[in-house]
């Protein structure tokens, strides 16, 4: 029986998982192999899901809950990706918010489906800003304690752990992180890319495609913490619509970023810190993704379209240490203010607004 290699790439919000799951998919695409990639959000509505397969990627996604508490869904995403073509590499993108994914994910498939999937290593992206604060143990970090227990437990789990985005590090900067990562994971693989760049990709690569990898320990995991550390994180998905009822035309690009830019400003203006802030807008075929990962960074325009239009969805992701209600009255009024600052009419719908609930394993199966 054809067995299909299963890859993961996981990582805190704002890591860049899905553009290295993108790069990554077309390199198996263009060595002719089929390739079939999961994504997985506590709630519908996924920014990354609708990305990936404006790139012509074959996509499933699990909702509801990480890959953890939703293993069945995940092995029936697997199974419809491979009802008409099966796929030789199957890449999942867990929740930026998950961690025990040897234990929950990774080892059950492979005592359980291992006839059926071929394991590869865990990789887990680091965001650099991140990394520089809570591993450098600076004190105003943007999060609190158990939101950084659940970012190091990651790495701590990971066979491969990736910083990525070195293209925004100096050398100086590259090789602290590095070390920092040395000291507190001595003998684990550290690699350093850019996903978007795709500098030392190949080494990713490398890595990824080895066959007799080595799993990390399983650590132990205090779930009152890791939930509790979830818990902190306001969780905003939502539709906005914009329709201009004179028709006039209005940019794409334009709209989405300053979405993002008057949300950072409101967020910040509420005491909030943003994990990730992402924006897919589309319009008559065309795309454009506006992101933001840190206070500290201006909102960028990952994927330009270059478009004009009269009319365009928005689908919303917002991943705040806030209120969810608080979230969800900032979104709303932003939202508003887009549309007067546009001069267009404005339809808020499909809002879901929460704290992540308690992570409860199908299974925990350790190494």
């Amino acid at each position: 029986m054809k067995r299909t290699r299963f890859l993961m790439v996981g990582g805190f919000l704002g890591a860049g998982k899905t553009t290295a799951i993108a790069r990554l998919a077309r390199h198996y695409m263009d060595q002719g192999l089929k390739v079939g990639i999961v994504t997985n959000d506590q709630a519908y509505g996924l920014v990354d899901t609708l990305s990936l397969r404006a790139q012509g990627f074959k996509v499933g996604e699990v909702t509801g809950a990480c890959f953890c508490c939703k293993f069945n869904d995940l092995i029936a995403t697997a199974e419809q990706l491979s009802q008409e073509d099966q796929p030789d590499v199957i890449i999942a993108e867990p929740v930026g918010s998950c961690t025990d994914l040897m234990a929950t994910v990774m080892e059950p498939l492979r005592q359980l489906y291992g006839e059926a999937y071929e394991l590869g290593p865990l990789a887990v992206l680091l965001k650099p800003e991140h990394g520089q604060k809570i591993l450098g143990g600076e004190s105003d970090v943007g999060f609190s304690p158990k939101a950084a227990y659940i970012f190091l437990k990651q790495l701590e789990e990971a066979d491969v752990v990736v910083v990525n985005k070195i293209d925004k590090l100096s050398a100086d900067e590259r090789t602290q992180l590095t070390r920092l990562l040395a000291e507190r994971f001595p003998g684990k693989q550290v690699l350093a890319v850019s996903g978007r760049a795709g500098s030392n990709f190949a080494e990713l690569i490398t890595a990824m495609n080895r066959r007799d990898a080595q799993h990390a320990p399983t650590p132990e995991v205090d779930y009152d913490i890791y939930a509790e550390g979830e818990a902190e994180l306001g969780w905003l998905n939502a539709m906005v619509r914009l329709h201009s009822h004179t028709g006039r035309r209005f940019r794409l690009d334009d709209v989405v970023v300053r979405l993002v830019e008057r949300l950072e400003s409101a967020v910040r203006a509420a005491g909030g810190e943003p994990a990730h802030l992402k924006i897919l807008g589309a319009a008559d075929g065309a795309t454009a993704i506006a992101n933001l990962v840190s206070s500290t960074q201006d909102a960028e325009l990952s994927l330009r379209s270059g478009a004009e239009t009269t009319a365009a969805e928005l689908t919303v992701n917002a991943r705040v240490a806030l209120a969810p209600e608080m979230l969800a009255e900032l979104v709303e009024r932003e939202s508003a203010a887009l549309a007067d600052e546009f001069a267009v009419e404005c339809a808020l719908s499909d809002l879901q607004s929460f704290r992540p609930g308690r992570p409860v394993p199908t299974h925990r199966l350790q190494t």
